[in-house]
This record gives structure tokens, sequence and C-alpha cells, in this order.
């Protein structure tokens, strides 16, 4: 029997990505990857933000008690507490100032604002703004020209620590919200691209091959990838042509060498070793399924004497007519006929009882007498004949393989004393 080809494994395709495929994977990590580099270009945005805010507030309280300093120690040096609370509100009046206070050269206090309890520091407030929340300046006083200033008072001032970490969580939602957009586009701009170039042609190549006809790999529908002649992708699709075509021609020279190997070179029916597997093949098959399978003997009558007298060259030509004549009478879809050595052949029936046996193995004789081959040094006829035996397996008979042979064998011999030419069969119980 024909061994089955080997077969590809047959891809699916679907219309819509599914779970898993390659668009999906493709798009999940370009998001990924577009989400960890807005992640890292966010943290430093954000961490040069604090750092510039951090400046920025310093500078400005600095500038802020720089401005003051002059009015504020005249006022310390006047001992002048209205003056003061005006300059004092002024300092407290920004948001992020909690506590302000004026005082002279001898601590008392001329002028102080605080606002009501802050919320509690968090590691976070403290972390970026710890350090820069208490300022404290000395209020110089010029007395003259023949005299040196002179400290005549203090400005302190502490920081809100609760309105700067708002302002810098308010900023930080506002550059998380930007990053997650940004990089929501950068993903949908980076899966389009690479879809269009790179994952719609590799779907292409991939239905292809979902495509390819298993008995027939050579004749794959080759995509045309655009713009990807000459790079990895067109080089891919090209080697898969070649190996496909390869196995093509793989395919087709053991399909040759195995036809070639269960032929029988002479007469191109099948031979000794074919009808062994065929036989034992379809003898189990029958014993599985209680089908019949008829065998017939056939043997060309006095064909020594016709290769003796008209030679080995017109004997072959004979066995070649005698062969096809013979394979017309069956159908070779389900039956096999075999040269089964020299001058014999062999039949095979599956599923064919006796009375359709009987029925082939006359079509068989007549075929051959059709043929009208002259054998002048027969001993019985004038043409070239033939003798059959016919042997039957039915169901419910208890035969085994070799036994069926040996009784068409022994009914073929049979046939030969009772004059040549006649198909002999009996049906006996085994």
């Amino acid at each position: 029997m024909i061994s089955p080809r080997p077969r590809f494994p047959m891809l699916t395709t679907g219309v819509a990505p599914k779970k898993g495929s390659l668009t999906t994977k493709q798009a999940l990590l370009t998001l990924l990857i577009a989400m960890l580099i807005s992640g890292v270009a966010g943290s430093i945005e954000l961490l040069s933000h604090a750092t510039n805010m951090r400046q920025e507030t310093e500078q400005r309280i600095t500038q802020q008690l720089a401005v003051v300093n002059g009015a504020a120690a005249e006022a310390a040096f006047q001992l002048n507490p209205d003056l003061a609370h005006q300059i004092a509100y002024g300092l407290f009046n920004a948001d992020e100032v909690a506590w302000v206070s004026i005082r002279d050269d001898f601590g008392r206090a001329l002028a102080e604002f605080e606002r009501p309890k802050q919320a509690d520091s968090t590691w976070l407030s403290q972390y970026l703004f710890g350090d820069i929340l208490h300022h404290q300046t000395d209020l110089a006083y010029y007395m003259g020209s023949d005299m040196p200033e002179s400290v005549v008072g203090e400005i302190e001032l502490m920081l809100a620590e609760s309105y700067l970490t708002q302002q810098f969580l308010a900023r930080i939602y506002t550059v998380v919200g930007v990053s997650i957009l940004e990089a929501f586009i950068l993903s949908l701009v980076v899966i389009a691209f690479f879809h269009l170039f790179i994952t719609r042609p590799l779907l292409k190549v991939h239905a292809a091959i979902a495509q390819t006809d298993p008995n027939r790999p050579g004749q794959w529908p080759k995509p045309m990838l655009r713009g990807h002649q000459h790079d990895e992708l067109g080089h891919l699709v090209d080697s898969l042509d070649h190996l496909l075509n390869a196995f093509q021609q793989g395919l087709e020279q053991r399909d040759q060498l195995h036809h070639l190997s269960n032929m029988d070179g002479l007469t191109g029916v099948a031979n000794r070793r074919h009808f062994d597997e065929f036989y034992q093949q379809h003898w189990h098959l029958a014993q599985q399924t209680q089908q019949p399978l008829s065998v017939i003997f056939i043997d060309i009558d006095n064909f020594k004497e016709f290769n003796d007298h008209y030679g080995h060259a017109m004997g072959d030509d004979t066995l070649r007519a005698v062969a096809k004549a013979l394979n017309q009478c069956i159908a070779p879809a389900r039956n096999l006929l075999a040269r089964y050595g020299g001058e014999e052949f062999v039949c095979v029936l599956p599923g064919q009882d006796h009375d359709d046996a009987v029925g082939v193995a006359n079509c068989l004789r007549e075929a051959v007498l059709s043929l009208a081959i002259p054998h002048a040094f027969s001993s019985t006829h004038s043409e070239l004949t033939v003798s059959m035996g016919v042997a039957s397996m039915s169901p419910g008979l208890s035969i085994s393989a070799e036994a069926l042979i040996e009784r068409a064998d022994q009914h073929l011999y049979h046939a030969k004393r009772l004059g040549r030419n006649r198909v002999e069969t009996r049906k006996r119980p085994a």
C-alpha cells in the first residue's frame, strides 16, 4: 500500500485579531514600551520640576525679604508696630507663607501672623521641601556716614509645607495625564507603523502557508510583498518558496520510487511485494468487518512451450498483453491484480464473495481469449489460454490467510489437470 503523504499543519487565520495573536502581542508590547518610556520621561520631568520649584521658591522668598528689609529695619529701629504690621501682612498674604514674624533687637515681636494648623508633614513633602521651609534674615539699619550698619531686629518666616506639596502634586497629576496621553498616541502610531510594514506582510505569509494544499506544497499561493523584495521578509518568502518546491519534488520522487518498488517492471501491474502487503491488510480488515474476501490464482497455459518456440521477446510482449487484458476486468480502485511470479498472476477481491469472484474469473478468462494470441505448440489449445483457481472467505468461516491462498492454488492446479482454459472452484467449509 502507498503510505500517506506527510501533511503540513493546517493553520487558521481569523479576520479579527485574537488573544495571543501576533497583532495583539505587538500592540501590548508596544503599549508597554511606550508606557515605560513615558514613565521614565515623566519621572525625569517631575524631578526637574521639583528642582525648579525649590529654586524658584527660594529665589522668590529671598527677593521678597530683600525688598522689605529696609522698611522692616526702619520699623524695628523706630519700634513702629503699625509699619511692622503692614510689612508682615504683605509677606503673609502669599499662600505659600504659613508664619511670619518681625522682631526688634531684643526679640520682642512687633508683628506676627500665623495660619491655622496645617496638615501633618509627609515623607514626600519633607523630602522635597523640608530644607527650604525656614527663612530668617537680620534687619540692618544705617545710622550715618560715620557709623557702621547695626542690626536692629530680624524677620523670620516659615513656608506652608502642605501648600507647596499640593502645588507639586497638582503638577504631578498634569504630567501623569499628559504622559498617559502621549504614551497612548505614541503606541497607536507605532502599532500602525509596525502593522503596515511588518505585521501585515507576516500575516500575508502566514495566510499563504495556511492555504497551502498539503498534497501540492509547490503550488502554494506565494504572497507578493511590495517594498520587501530585498529585505529579510522578501528573502523569507523566497526561501519558503524554494523549500516548498523542493518538498514537492521530494514528494513526487518518493511517490515515484514507491510506485516503482510496488510495480512489476515487465507487465506494469503490482508485484509480489505489493500483493503481500495488500492481501495481509485486507485479510485483517475482512476479519474485523466480517466481510467476504476472494482470491483468484491465474496461470497462462503451456507458457514454457510458448517461450521455447516463439522466443523470450515474444513471451515478454505476451505477458504484457495478458496483464493489460486481465486488469480491465477488475476495479483497480478496490481490487488488485499482481504478477505472482513467472507466468502466474493473482487477483485479490476485497468485499466480493464466491459468486462475485467466479464472475470476475470468467471475465478474466474471456479477456485472454479475446486477445486471440496464436499458440501453435500448445498441447491443449491453438490459442493462448489461462487456467484459474478461485477461493473465498465468507463471514463465519474460520480460515487462515495462508490457507486461503493455498486453497486457491490447489484449485488452479485442479483446473490444469481437468484440461486447462477453465475456472475451478469449490465452496468448502474451512
